[in-house]
């Protein structure tokens, strides 16, 4: 039987609306205390370094998607450019990003609801938000990309307010810390501290990769994909950047403070907001920021439904994750798959008192693995199967891309690394026993 295929019903700006929905516009509010203290107070100078970091990783997914132009995204890629074997290993860690990422979303969600109405249980506003966004990505993607579209506008108009608002009171008052504290950090900072300082700010911006999983349903032609994910990746930079250098001098708490109070760097963005503009804007951030994972939790499931499609099309999962609704023209069982684990991991988070933690301790371990393999990928796809002599963009930028990611995963908690690893092992055994049934001929 011939693989159903995708319906091409997404624009460029569709592609852009579900890459900002997975990164989120306002990112930086919850680790902006994190980044202030790591950095003595250079935020905005880490995430200029940190968006430079990821365009490496950008440029690698645009060389590929025009070559590769499937739904698979970086299985996909390293299937092609590295073998089957490599393909599947990027695609399962890919998947342990792609599975967690939803929970994480679907997880804030649910805190930041109960925070305003403590009557009703975290898990209760998780399970809301998971059967709202789950019909909406059953609906069909163009749908779901329209109203992504609105909560999005919703999110960069808060932006906007917090960024004119903040101008005011500096024009007003003056800042609370020097001038050039973002960039150069309060009394200065150091090399190491803003490297640091970066491992955990490129975080932020994991998610635009996942524009390339809709490879097969954009309207425009093999370039649409790399823009589109170049675009993204460009433009959350100037608003992260933005948003933390105003915040950096109305911030309130010196970042020596916050270093040894790190209870209060979760919170540190509400606090500067609070006490340098207004309740009023604190609590426009506590709701948006309530309803906003919501959504990049449904692009996160919807992009990681299309990774389950590519690799079950290609046999290296269960043939019955590649099928296809017929009427709205979506991966439904691979998307419900997706959706199930997402909804168990995340109300099991909700639960618990240390649920977010164990989440976020490991959901990045998986993107940067398979990032890994992505720049490997295009040296593989480009300069050893064809030959390219083109050694700036397919050897030295995936080289440069691939150390940004090793050398991250090297910074990562210990319990990340055991997890990445024990989902590899499985991955192995899975691999393993999807290619002794190909040989056989048994049915999967």
């Amino acid at each position: 039987m011939e693989p159903q295929l995708l319906r091409r019903s997404l624009s460029s700006g569709d592609l852009i609306v579900y890459g900002l929905l997975f990164i989120g516009p306002l990112a930086p509010v919850g680790v902006f205390g994190v980044l202030d203290a790591k950095s003595s107070g250079a935020v905005a100078l880490v995430y200029v370094v940190a968006t430079l970091a990821m365009a490496f990783t950008a440029l690698s997914y645009a060389h590929m998607s025009r070559q590769v132009p499937h739904a698979g995204s970086v299985y996909a890629y390293a299937s092609i450019g590295i073998g089957r074997a490599a393909g599947f290993a990027a695609g399962w860690l890919a998947m342990l990003d792609y599975l967690l990422i939803p929970a994480v979303g679907y997880l804030f969600c649910g805190i930041a609801l109960h925070s305003l109405v403590v009557s009703v249980p975290a898990w209760a506003f998780t399970v809301t938000a998971f059967l709202l966004t789950t019909a909406l990505n059953l609906v069909g993607v163009h749908l779901a990309a329209r109203i992504g579209f609105v909560v999005l506008v919703v999110e960069i108009v808060l932006l906007l307010v917090f960024v004119v608002a903040a101008i005011v009171v500096l024009v007003a008052r003056g800042p609370a810390r020097p001038w050039t504290s973002p960039v150069l950090g309060v009394g200065g900072t150091t090399t190491a501290a803003v490297m640091g300082a970066v491992s955990v700010a490129v975080l932020s911006f994991l998610g635009f990769d996942a524009i390339a999983s809709f490879a097969e349903e954009n309207t425009g032609d093999e370039r649409q994909v790399g823009r589109a994910v170049l675009f993204c990746l460009a433009l959350a930079g100037v608003l992260f950047v933005v948003q933390t250098y105003l915040a950096g001098l109305l911030m309130p708490v010196s970042p020596r403070r916050l270093a040894h109070a790190p209870a209060e760097q979760g919170t540190a963005f509400y606090t500067m907001t609070k006490v340098a503009i207004g309740p009023w804007l604190q609590r426009a951030f506590a709701i948006v920021k309530g309803i906003g994972p919501a959504f990049t939790a449904m692009a996160a499931v919807a992009a990681a439904s299309r990774l389950l499609y590519g690799m079950a099309r290609d046999r290296g999962l269960p043939r019955v994750l590649a099928s296809v609704d017929s009427r709205s023209q979506v991966p439904r069982a691979a998307l419900l798959t997706t959706a199930a684990i997402s909804l168990v991991v995340s109300v099991w988070a909700a639960r618990r008192a240390d649920g977010l933690d164990v989440l976020v301790s490991v959901v990045n371990m998986g993107a940067l693995a398979a990032f890994t393999l992505l720049h490997l990928s295009v040296v593989g796809y480009f300069v050893i199967r064809h030959g390219s002599r083109l050694w700036v963009p397919h050897v030295v930028i995936p080289a440069m891309g691939a150390a940004v990611c090793v050398w991250v995963m090297v910074s990562a908690t210990t319990l990340a690394k055991i997890v990445a690893a024990v989902w590899l092992v499985a991955g192995v055994v899975v691999f393993l026993v999807g290619r002794r049934r190909a040989v056989t001929g048994a049915p999967g």
